[in-house]
């Protein structure tokens, strides 16, 4: 979707590095959702971990119910600028944390009985409206990247059911359990097996389910009407749980670029080098962690097309290589280039290493303009600091 609204927006005018979200292809992963809803009657959150350009909320909110934090300035934005309902949930927390995150959330989950035990009273005494859930871990791996495993061997994430104190359920109104990343209904289902098996026994004591994020709904080949089926089947199973999903990616699934333009090319032996105004390490840093090669409009694989280029970012890093591309024309300086689906994590990751500057933030509206959201300079840098 974000390359079928570039090819028709003018982008001329931006300065790059840039990232660009496009309306459209948002309403389009919005109405995905929005059937989901209607059709088996879950709350869907936004991940605010995943997409946090907080200009495109008032968009966003007319579909979702809230949103969901990792952390007391997540749970900040998204009660400050999102509204309905927010979520918290951290693999720990301090009681400074407590004390800033527990009045701005309608749910707060604990990764740890020990972490009840410690602050739920003071969290209940800061906000008497709080609800409380304990993140489950059906040790159910369905995600291949161990970096991205949350049930994996010895995870820190999620309470295992040997370890599961059934006494630490007073006081407790939901379950939360998190297993996949960028998966399919089939995963979902193999999950919810799991997930029942191990911790359906206490489902009698709570009224909420989370299941987490990870559901990549609105990616052209998911089977959304197999979702709507699971969902279904178990809220007939139990009518009496609330049934909550918190994807980020699937919100802003393909719904933006980033803008890159080179800025020098160089041959070392066999290799020609692209270097751009851009950077792995600052800018895409999954590119290097998960690691992933991002498709550009245009490009190929090495050898594909006519002239191949190894294309590097702009910091001091060695590594800080984004992958290797052919194209149709050699490139000059000046060419632009556009990774597509740039809007999920990429943004949030964004990072100064090497005093970068970060790429400008630009909104494509619907009638094939953009719009300046943000622009970033030295204070930037500088306020980061000390």
């Amino acid at each position: 979707m974000d390359q079928i609204c570039a090819r028709k927006t003018d982008l001329s005018g931006i300065k790059t590095p840039a990232f660009v979200v496009f309306e459209e292809a948002l309403e389009h992963n919005l109405a995905i959702l929005q059937r989901v809803m209607d059709q088996s009657g879950v709350r869907i959150l936004l991940a605010l971990k995943g997409f946090a350009m907080h200009h495109c909320f008032p968009l966003l909110r007319r579909t979702l119910k809230g949103t969901c934090a990792s952390g007391p300035h997540e749970a900040r934005l998204g009660r400050e600028l999102f509204g309905g309902e927010v979520h918290g949930f951290a693999a720990a927390f301090s009681e400074a944390d407590i004390r800033e995150i527990a009045p701005l959330c309608d749910h707060l989950v604990f990764n740890s009985i020990a972490q009840w035990r410690r602050f739920g009273k003071l969290a209940r005494e800061l906000n008497p409206n709080l609800e409380f859930g304990l993140r489950c871990n059906p040790e159910h791996i369905e995600t291949e990247v161990a970096i991205y495993d949350p049930c994996g061997p010895g995870s820190r994430l999620g309470i295992i059911r040997a370890e599961f104190d059934a006494s630490a359920l007073e006081g407790i109104s939901g379950l939360h359990f998190h297993t996949l990343c960028q998966m399919g209904a089939d995963a979902l289902e193999r999950t919810l097996a799991a997930f029942e098996a191990k911790f359906g026994e206490f489902f009698p004591r709570i009224r909420w389910v989370n299941f987490g994020g990870g559901h990549h709904i609105s990616r052209a080949d998911y089977n959304v009407d197999h979702l709507i089926g699971l969902l279904k089947d178990f809220k007939a199973r139990h009518p009496h749980l609330e049934v909550y999903l918190e994807p980020g990616e699937a919100v802003a699934l393909n719904a933006g670029i980033l803008v890159a333009s080179v800025l020098d090319l160089t041959r070392n032996h066999e290799v020609a080098n692209a270097i751009l105004d851009t950077s792995a390490t600052c800018h895409m840093p999954d590119v290097l962690e998960m690691p992933y090669r991002p498709h550009i409009i245009g490009a190929g694989l090495p050898g594909e097309k006519a002239h191949t280029y190894r294309l590097g970012g702009l910091s001091c890093l060695a590594g800080d290589v984004i992958g290797d591309y052919s194209f149709d024309q050699p490139l000059n300086v000046g060419d632009r280039l556009m990774f597509l689906d740039m809007a999920i994590y990429s943004m949030v990751k964004t990072n100064t290493f090497n005093g970068m500057k970060l790429p400008s933030i630009y909104y494509g509206r619907w009638d094939g303009t953009v719009e300046l959201v943000r622009e970033f300079g030295y204070e930037d840098f500088k306020n980061r600091l000390s």
